[in-house]
């Protein structure tokens, strides 16, 4: 389904119409050709949607009235950005699902009772990304000073986009999650801190990278991107 922001006629769309996509990046909206997914039913896509599944009927069975409040202020204090670039608001429902996605990826405990904290967590800017070939890992350099750092139940989330060529300038996916950096609060883990690549990497490709920030009350980040590395 398209967004569609109307102005004098259409000043902003994003999404499928038709057999277009409509999208936008750092030099504007751009039209491409929509071609269909393929749906290999990889063990991956099967675990996602068996994640999914386990964490809606936990929503519906598992948590308290009280842990379903906590997540619905949360929620209402949280502003999100739509396809648009606009505020909106998510549920305390999205807000744990979304929370919780995150949390299992990085195989560290559900949380079930909402954040208290009612802001999302910061972003790191600094963070850069480097891909050798040679060894198949990438290398992330971030701030090291963060709180999440050394805190258990933190992490650092990175998913890695599919190789594309070196003249390249804008991504869109797919993208493939690749590690987590984990937060300790008795050996903090330093920086740069490597994990494999997802997919195979070779000299001169380019490569995109993303990450997202949880904490462990389940406060998740927006993604933010490092520039885009070629490998070496």
């Amino acid at each position: 389904m398209a967004l569609i922001k109307f102005g004098i006629g259409v000043s902003k769309m994003s999404g499928k119409v038709g057999g277009s996509v409509f999208a936008s990046n750092r030099y504007g909206s751009y039209v491409r050709n929509w071609n269909s997914p393929v749906n290999p039913n990889s063990d991956r896509q099967a675990q996602v949607r068996s994640n999914m599944a386990a964490l809606v009927q936990d929503w519906k069975d598992t948590l308290t009235e009280t842990e379903r409040y906590q997540w619905e202020v949360y929620a209402s204090n949280i502003v999100m950005k739509n396809r648009l670039g606009e505020d909106i608001y998510l549920s305390g429902f999205n807000h744990f699902i979304r929370s919780n996605m995150a949390i299992i990826n990085a195989d560290l405990d559900q949380v079930n009772g909402g954040p208290g904290e009612l802001s999302l967590p910061a972003t790191d800017p600094s963070l850069t990304a480097a891909y050798a070939s040679g060894t198949q890992l990438v290398s992330m350099a971030f701030d090291d000073g963060m709180d999440w750092v050394d805190e258990a139940g933190a992490a650092m989330l990175v998913y890695v986009g599919q190789p594309v060529s070196a003249g390249k300038s804008f991504f869109a996916g797919p993208w493939r999650y690749a590690g987590a950096i984990l937060g300790n609060a008795t050996t903090a883990p330093t920086s740069p801190a490597t994990i494999a690549t997802p997919f195979i990497v070779q000299a001169g490709q380019k490569l995109y990278t993303k990450a997202r920030i949880v904490r462990a009350d389940g406060r998740l980040t927006e993604y933010f991107q490092p520039g885009s590395a070629v490998v070496s």
